[in-house]
C-alpha cells in the first residue's frame, strides 16, 4: 500500500453545480476530532443527526445532517464522516475548507498527528480505499463507475448486478475449480511415482472439460456486458442523397441532421446515442462518399472514411430509385471496393436499400440480400435494428448479463487459451506435467486479474483515475 493511502482524505461527493443537497465526505483513521470541531459533539454511529456545521470561531456555516460511519463498517472500511448540507457550490467549498482547517489545527500532542495530513481526495480514491480494505473487489469497484456512467436502463441493471458481486461470484467459482485442478497436478509432480494414473483416476480431463464449459458461459455473458458498457459504433455510409441523414433521424426519432434534396448537404459527422433493446448505439451520419467538389467537402469525406474505419458496424446505404443508373452503380461498386480494402475484416457491413416507399416491385426484387427500408415511412427499420444487434454479437437476454469491460473479456480469453494448452497436454500420450502445471498457473493469474488479486499498481491507478472526485 502506498504512503498516500494512509492519509485521511476529504472531497465534495456530489456533482458540481447547485442542488437541493450537497455532500462533503471525509475518510481516514479515527476522524473524531474533525467531527467534534465541525459538529461540536460526538455522533451516534450510522445515525443521521441534524445540527449546525460551525467554523473555527463557532459561527454557523450551514445546518444539515451529519452521519458518522465508524471503521470498519463504512464504504471505505475507514472512519467516514458525511456532511449533508444545502447544495450550493460556495457552501460546499466552505465546508471542504473547514474540514482541512480543522485537521490542520489538531494538536500533535494528542497523538493524532496523522489527521494533519488530511488532503483533498483524488478521483476515485474513496472507492480505491474500499478495494484496498477488502470491502469490494476490483470488478465491483469498476461496476460502481459503470453504474454511474450507464447510458441505458439495461446497462444500469447489468452494472448493478456486477456491483452486487454476481460477476465476481462467477469468476471465483472458476477460480475454485481451477485451484482444485492445480492441486491434483501439483500433487502428481510432488509424487512422480503416481504419474498420470493419478490424474486419470481423479478425472482430471473431465474436470478440465467442465471448467472450460463454465468459462465459455462466463465469457459469453461478459462479452455481452462489454457491449452494454462500451456501446456499438454504427456508421452510416454511402453516396450523397442516399438518405443517410434521414436514416439517422428515423433511428433516433428526432430531426437531428439537416435533410435537403441537395447532394452534399452533410459536410461533417453527426453523432447520436440511441438504444435498441437496451443496447447503446453511437450512430454516426457521415458526408456522402464521392469525389469532393470543394475543400470543405473534401475534409468531410476524409472524416467520413476515418469514422468508417473505426466503426463496429457499417450501414452501407443504397438508393433503390437509382438502382438502374449506370453511373450510380459504378460509384456504389467503387465505394464497396474501398470498404473491403479499408475496413478490418471483423467489421460487419450491412447493405441497406433506402426509399422502398418510392421503388417499383422490380427494384425491390433486385435489392438482393440487403435490407429494404424507408427512412421516410419507417418501413423495415425494425428488421434493420434486429440485424444490427445480430451482427455485433448481441445474444443474451438482459437479465442474464453482468457488466464487464474489455480488460475482463481479454483476461477471460487468455484463460481460455491457457486451458486449451492444458487440455492438449492432458490428451497427449506422454503429458509434460510441469508444462501442464504452468498452463494452469498462468490461467489462475489471468483469472485473478479480474477481481484484483493479481493486479499491478499502474493498472489500479488507470482504473480509479477515471472515477469522479468524491467517489
Amino acid at each position: 500500500m502506498l504512503a498516500r493511502h494512509h492519509h485521511p482524505i476529504v472531497a465534495i461527493a456530489t456533482a458540481p453545480g447547485r442542488g437541493a443537497v450537497g455532500i462533503v465526505r471525509v475518510s481516514g483513521k479515527d476522524i473524531r476530532p474533525i467531527i467534534d470541531a465541525i459538529c461540536g459533539r460526538a455522533l451516534a454511529p450510522r445515525q443521521a443527526t441534524y445540527l449546525p456545521f460551525r467554523d473555527a470561531q463557532g459561527q454557523v456555516i450551514d445546518q444539515g445532517l451529519a452521519i458518522h460511519f465508524p471503521a470498519p463498517h463504512s464504504y471505505t472500511g475507514e472512519d467516514v464522516l458525511e456532511l449533508q448540507a444545502h447544495g450550493g457550490p460556495v457552501v460546499l467549498q466552505i465546508l471542504l475548507a473547514r474540514c482541512l482547517e480543522a485537521a490542520a489545527a489538531i494538536n500533535p500532542a494528542t497523538g493524532q498527528a496523522w489527521l494533519a495530513q488530511l488532503r483533498v481526495a483524488q478521483p476515485g480514491e474513496f472507492t480505491e480505499r474500499a478495494f484496498l480494505n477488502d470491502k469490494i473487489d476490483l470488478a465491483q469497484a469498476e461496476a460502481i463507475a459503470d453504474l454511474i456512467d450507464a447510458s441505458t436502463e439495461t446497462a444500469a441493471r447489468s452494472a448493478a448486478r456486477s456491483m452486487s458481486g454476481e460477476f465476481s461470484l462467477a469468476v471465483n467459482t472458476l477460480l475454485e475449480q481451477l485451484i482444485h485442478l492445480r492441486m491434483l497436478v501439483e500433487a502428481t509432480l510432488d509424487f512422480p511415482e503416481e504419474d498420470i494414473d493419478f490424474l486419470q483416476k481423479a478425472d482430471a480431463q473431465g474436470q478440465l472439460l467442465r471448467l472450460q464449459q463454465t468459462l465459455a458461459s462466463v465469457m459469453q455473458r461478459a462479452t455481452q456486458g462489454a457491449i452494454l458498457r462500451e456501446g456499438i459504433k454504427v456508421v452510416i455510409a454511402g453516396q450523397p442523397n442516399a438518405g443517410k441523414s434521414s436514416l439517422l433521424n428515423a433511428l433516433a426519432g428526432a430531426e437531428l441532421a439537416i435533410v435537403t434534396p441537395i447532394a452534399g448537404t452533410t459536410r461533417d459527422k453527426v453523432t447520436q446515442l440511441i438504444q435498441i433493446g437496451g443496447v447503446p448505439l453511437h450512430v454516426v451520419d457521415t458526408a456522402g462518399l464521392r469525389e469532393a467538389l470543394d475543400e470543405v467537402e473534401k475534409i468531410g469525406v476524409e472524416r467520413a472514411w476515418a469514422e468508417i474505419q473505426s466503426a463496429d458496424a457499417v450501414l452501407f446505404l443504397h438508393d433503390l430509385t437509382q438502382q438502374d443508373a449506370i453511373n450510380y452503380i459504378a460509384d456504389d461498386a467503387r465505394i464497396s471496393a474501398a470498404l473491403a480494402l479499408k475496413l478490418p475484416q471483423k467489421t460487419p457491413t450491412i447493405d441497406v436499400w433506402n426509399k422502398s416507399d418510392m421503388a417499383t416491385p422490380a427494384a425491390l426484387a433486385k435489392a438482393g440480400k440487403g435490407i429494404a427500408i424507408s427512412a421516410k415511412t419507417g418501413a423495415g427499420l425494425q428488421a434493420l435494428r434486429e440485424q444490427l444487434l445480430q451482427v455485433v454479437g448481441w445474444q443474451s437476454a438482459p437479465e442474464g448479463v453482468f457488466m464487464a469491460r474489455e480488460r475482463h473479456v481479454h483476461a477471460l480469453q487468455n484463460v481460455d487459451a491457457q486451458l486449451l494448452r492444458a487440455s492438449a497436454q492432458l490428451r497427449s500420450s506422454a503429458p509434460a506435467l510441469d508444462l501442464l502445471a504452468e498452463d494452469l498457473r498462468q490461467a489462475q493469474i489471468h483469472l485473478s486479474e479480474i477481481t484484483g488479486q493479481f493486479t499491478p499498481d499502474d493498472l489500479l491507478g488507470e482504473i480509479f483515475s477515471r472515477f469522479c472526485i468524491g467517489k
